[in-house]
């Protein structure tokens, strides 16, 4: 039987915690209940982790990463509107489609911001700094004022995130897809109104 690795424990730990956190928040996410998500002996995750902080603070960095992957990898768009109302949809659909990522997120990033604020509001900067980046790039070639792509960035992020709190409150997808489509107006509705139109091709 091939030996398993201690990076690759880590990351089982790490993923089998997302959904333990997600069932029973962060007080209730024993090691011993990780460890058996994981389908490991408890001895193991200690020999993996230090403490059961050491490990959330891994859980934070991996949920935090997740959402930085949906930002990177949405599909590029040439046109700063098109981009922004994609990277919308993007988070919009990932927390639809990944419910324990998204409570998981919710749980570890209050225990993170007790815990160490300070390097809570980095991680939380950092997806926000791609958020922007990816504006950046999508916004080349007009003349857009950095302030305008910071507002831009936290409209998305605040649309993004209430509707992932209203769709883990509730459940029910069928509101969550007219409340998708009424986020998205919301972001289209700013955009005009803050947006000069792109200057034509010659």
């Amino acid at each position: 039987m091939p030996r398993i690795s201690a990076a690759e424990r880590r990351s089982d730990f790490v993923r089998a915690a997302v959904d333990v956190i997600a069932a029973r928040g962060v007080d209730g996410a024993t090691t011993r209940r990780i460890a058996e998500q994981a389908q490991a002996p408890l001895a193991t995750l200690h020999y993996c982790y230090d403490s059961k902080e050491d490990l959330l603070t891994d859980v934070f960095e991996f949920v935090a990463g997740r959402f930085r992957d949906v930002i990177v990898s949405s599909e590029p768009r040439a046109d700063l509107v098109l981009t922004a109302q994609a990277l919308l949809r993007d988070v919009m659909e990932f927390y639809l489609e990944s419910p324990n990522l998204g409570s998981t997120a919710l749980e570890v990033t209050n225990w993170a911001r007790r815990q160490n604020r300070d390097h809570a509001i980095t991680v939380y900067d950092k997806a926000m700094e791609t958020l922007r980046d990816t504006l950046r790039s999508a916004a080349a070639d007009r003349s857009i004022e950095p302030e305008t792509i910071d507002h831009l960035a936290y409209v998305i992020a605040s649309l993004a995130d209430g509707f992932g709190l209203n769709w883990l409150t509730y459940g029910d997808r069928s509101t969550a897809a007219e409340q998708m489509e009424i986020s998205a107006s919301v972001l289209e509705s700013w955009l005009a109104t803050r947006l000069e139109p792109a200057p034509a091709a010659r």
